[in-house]
């Protein structure tokens, strides 16, 4: 399968790209086998290449959109986002450009692969084969990264709330000051991001907002947003142990929770939870619109992924062989 390429050469990591692309890790649970899983590797012919499932972003397209929408299009399997694995940038051959491409793990859901004009051959590899099956070191940096963790993991994702204009502004009771117009912008594109990770139920801090901010996926779900005070600044801040105590119960192993909650309350539990499970957790600034993507192990969380305000990786380190 995989042919003889020329390495690449690495450039200077302080270039900022000029194409932004992104990819997956799919992977399923090996047939017949207790525990293994299996990674797919597809063949491109224009290429004569054997690699993971990556594309470009389209305008205005978040790199989650794009691992998704890249990653069904070129094996024609439906993939759950996880946990993201890193980036790596390099530059483009013939070209005086650099592209970056960020990865994230990806369990297939369901879907058949059928070859197709960038891809004609999909094989699934089992973890002691497949790094002789891609032709690329970045790929392989890529799988090294994968399979430092579970693969299994389960995913909590916790929204802080879309903006709603200045408090000071506002001339009502603040549990009742509703998204602006930007804000409910950001609350419909949160949609399918959110869905790109498997988004199944939702819960919310009380104040209007935070629904507000949820409840386009809800009505897209078809599913109730659930009221859960605990998630509100207010409530947090009242018993942060008894609140830590429920939103740690949300974990759920078979279901995609969505939790919106506010400023005040995000940092701190996304911190206190790192440190309980002995997590180092990388810095970010939880803006409104932004989205945690919690990885669990069991009950153990072992990775804390930020997206900002746009969506895009707010953390994003390169990956090292």
């Amino acid at each position: 399968m995989n042919g003889t390429h020329t390495p690449p050469t690495y450039p200077d990591p302080r270039t900022a790209p000029n194409i932004h692309a992104a990819g997956t890790v799919l992977w399923r649970h090996a047939p017949g086998s207790a525990g293994g899983i299996e990674i797919a590797v597809i063949r491109r012919p224009k290429y004569q290449d054997w690699s993971l499932p990556k594309g470009k972003l389209d305008p205005g397209e978040s790199p989650v959109l794009a691992a998704f929408r890249e990653t069904e299009e070129e094996t024609g399997l439906r993939p759950r986002l996880g946990r993201y694995l890193g980036k790596v940038t390099y530059p483009v051959t013939g070209h005086r450009k650099m592209k970056r491409v960020d990865y994230w793990a990806a369990e297939v859901v369901d879907g058949e692969f059928s070859a197709n004009s960038e891809v004609d051959e999909l094989t699934w590899c089992a973890l002691d084969t497949v790094m002789s099956e891609l032709s690329y070191p970045m790929d392989r940096q890529i799988v090294r990264a994968f399979t430092r963790l579970p693969a299994d993991t389960h995913t909590v994702l916790l929204v802080r709330h879309a903006k709603a204009g200045r408090r000071d502004r506002y001339k009502g009771p603040d549990e009742q000051r509703p998204l602006e117009s930007a804000g409910y912008r950001q609350s419909l594109a949160l949609v399918p991001n959110l869905l790109a990770f498997g988004a199944q139920d939702i819960y919310s801090a009380e104040p209007l907002r935070c629904v507000q901010t949820v409840a386009p996926l809800a009505e897209e779900l078809g599913v109730e947003v659930e009221i859960e005070p605990l998630l509100g600044d207010i409530g947090y801040a009242a018993d942060p142990d008894k609140a830590r105590d429920r939103i740690r119960s949300l974990v759920s192993t078979r279901r995609v929770r969505v939790l919106c909650s506010q400023g005040d309350t995000i940092p701190d539990l996304v911190r206190w939870w790192a440190a309980q499970d002995g997590m180092r957790l990388s810095p970010a600034r939880t803006r409104k619109g932004s989205v945690w993507v919690l990885s669990f192990s069991g009950e153990r969380l072992v990775a804390a992924d930020h997206l900002d305000r746009s969506l895009a990786v707010d953390t994003a380190p390169a990956v090292t062989a």
